[in-house]
């Protein structure tokens, strides 16, 4: 069943919902002329109306049982806010220019996630659609949006939505994003969608007066779970995962990543996630090109990535915290909250060479044994990074790892993410040392909803004895606060940075053995105490060999394991990288000892 105002063409448009306990219900168009239509009752729940006279803008509410006015929860723009009139929107009008697109392999992807409303001045589509010159001419091959779905206000990280299928309004309109994605096509740039499954905002939820879309035999930490697997759940799963598809076919979207899939419970023989994949299989075989799914999930569980015919829930790819972890905790030194698991440059390594460091071992933070292995699954299967938008705007103040650490271990934690056989993706601004915090902010209307979400925050800090005040989330100056400095990225270590993030990319693109995903072609081991020693080679063309030193003293390395000449094509102790100058020697033997400054990163290519 396509649910929302599907617009026929000639001023006719079919109105669908689903509400199998309402008696009767009618469209109350308000724009350009007030009228209501009744609608008529199907027997499997659904209510259905076709309008005439009824153009691309026009603007309704649902009326059921006589009541309220109520959005469409299948709303496909809401042009004055959540609680305002949806409207009609024509998705044939918008003259596509991408017709040659084929896409980005996942395996090759650079992710750069970006939140609209604080990655440029404007905070809307089209402020993003200016500042893709930038992101091409940086490598950047894939952008991540955080949810763009309908939020209540204007200032919200977007996981606030209760509208899966429209857009946010303060962001632009259906053909700003779509004026997004075709300029991204046009610059080799794929979109991936961060969508939301697990849960719907508090505030504007006006599904609870359609249907039994909650229960209370699960919960989660938004309160009761969604209904995925009793009494009238077909419906409610058709009205999330049509969704999914609904933004690859619509807006030209390349992947989604879905939010915090490890909350959703569904008992039922094909779990909720299968029956997304499903659907998004089903839609690329129709395209003839692959549409990815990438996970966040908090389960360290291969299921999540095995394929549906293997009786997997069917995801390409899935968020690595493990990686994230281990080089935080190891780097900066924490120890508190999830990072009590992490803080040995074994487990560093561990995750370099078989992605899940917890695969069925002890977890102290957990008290249990956690995950199982990730050995066998290829690199593309997992996304990375050293900072996103939970990592960083989690933590009380919102600090990027640019308050924490030196500008050399800020260089080692890029190399380390980029040099991996995994899918590295950047947090906005990370690329030019950005030290503007990315705070977490709300515009509920709601006072007592503001003030539970205080509380709930600083409830959150408490595992990490985290001193302090945290910045108030309702106010505007902590959105204001978040906003990038682009500045910066024309100053001092600033411009810097950006040109060391620039030579990891433009060397990851043009070595095969750093961009191959294979692990079976990765050696990773500890030497010294202190070096992790990254072998990484394809086939019989090419090996490269990347020592990181991961402490603040200089360690001495033999090259004994490494037969033949090696050539030198990375050393951050350059002083045009920001280093002190003492260099490595441009060709190494393996009679040759290497002394690596602290935190010092250098990349050698064997000669042929």
């Amino acid at each position: 069943m396509k649910i929302g105002a599907n617009y026929q063409g000639n001023g006719r448009c079919t109105f669908t919902f689903w509400a199998p306990l309402v008696e009767k219900a009618s469209v109350h168009i308000i724009t350009p002329e007030e009228k209501l239509v009744t609608m008529q009752k199907q027997a499997d729940g659904y209510f259905i109306a076709e309008a005439t006279n009824v153009m691309p803008g026009t603007q309704y509410f649902y009326q059921i049982d006589g009541g309220k006015d109520r959005p469409d929860p299948a709303t496909y723009f809401q042009p004055k806010g959540l609680h305002k009139a949806s409207q009609v929107v024509d998705h044939q009008a918008y003259a596509w220019k991408d017709k040659e697109w084929k896409g980005i392999p996942l395996q090759d992807m650079i992710i750069y996630e970006l939140h609209v409303g604080t990655f440029s001045p404007e905070g809307t589509f089209r402020g993003v659609l200016e500042k893709l010159d930038y992101l091409a001419e940086l490598g950047i091959n894939a952008i991540e949006l955080l949810p763009i779905s309908q939020f209540p206000g204007n200032r919200n990280w977007g996981y606030d939505g209760v509208h899966p299928y429209s857009v946010q309004n303060s962001y632009g309109t259906p053909d700003d994003f779509k004026a997004l994605v075709d300029a991204c096509h046009a610059k080799g740039i794929a979109v991936v969608l961060d969508m939301v499954y697990n849960h719907l905002g508090p505030e504007g939820n006006y599904v609870t007066e359609f249907g039994p879309y909650f229960i209370e035999k699960y919960h989660t930490p938004w309160g009761a779970a969604l209904n995925f697997d009793e009494k009238y759940a077909d419906p409610i799963r058709d009205f999330f995962a049509d969704s999914a598809v609904y933004f690859l076919e619509h807006f030209h979207v390349d992947a989604l990543r879905l939010d915090a899939i490890h909350a959703v419970f569904d008992m039922g023989a094909v779990h909720f996630w299968q029956y997304v994949n499903q659907k998004v299989a089903k839609f690329s075989a129709r395209v003839g090109r692959p549409f990815y799914t990438i996970a966040e999930s908090d389960l360290n569980d291969v299921k999540v990535i095995k394929p549906l015919d293997q009786g997997g829930w069917g995801f390409n790819s899935q968020w690595m915290d493990d990686f994230h972890h281990s080089l935080h905790a190891l780097l900066t030194g924490e120890k508190t909250g999830y990072y009590t698991d992490f803080g040995s440059i074994q487990h560093l390594a561990k995750s370099f060479q078989e992605g899940f460091v917890y695969n069925g071992t002890y977890s102290d933070y957990r008290k249990r044994k956690y995950g199982n292995s990730s050995t066998d699954f290829s690199g593309e299967h997992f996304v990375i990074y050293t900072q996103n938008h939970d990592q960083v705007g989690n933590r009380m103040l919102g600090d990027r790892l640019t308050k924490t650490l030196s500008f050399d271990a800020l260089k080692l934690a890029a190399a380390a993410m980029l040099l991996s056989p995994y899918v590295p993706m950047l947090f906005m601004g990370e690329e030019y040392a950005e030290d503007a915090p990315f705070l977490y902010f709300v515009s509920h209307s709601d006072p007592g909803l503001v003030e539970a979400v205080r509380n709930g925050r600083k409830a959150e800090f408490s595992a990490f004895s985290w001193m302090g005040e945290a910045p108030d989330p309702q106010a505007e100056q902590t959105f204001l606060e978040s906003k990038l400095h682009w500045h910066k990225k024309d100053q001092g270590q600033g411009k810097l940075m950006l040109e060391w993030y620039k030579k990891l990319i433009a060397l990851r693109k043009a070595h095969v053995a750093l961009h191959n995903p294979d692990k079976k072609s990765i050696r990773a081991q500890v030497v010294s105490g202190k070096v992790i020693v990254l072998e990484r080679w394809f086939e019989n063309t090419e090996n490269l060999v990347c020592l990181l030193n991961c402490s603040n003293e200089e360690v001495t390395v033999p090259f004994s394991a490494y037969e033949g000449t090696w050539h030198k094509i990375l050393d951050a102790s350059d002083k045009f990288w920001g280093g002190n100058g003492n260099l490595l020697p441009p060709i190494v033997k393996v009679t040759d000892q290497i002394k690596l400054q602290s935190y010092n990163v250098a990349l050698f290519q064997k000669q042929s």
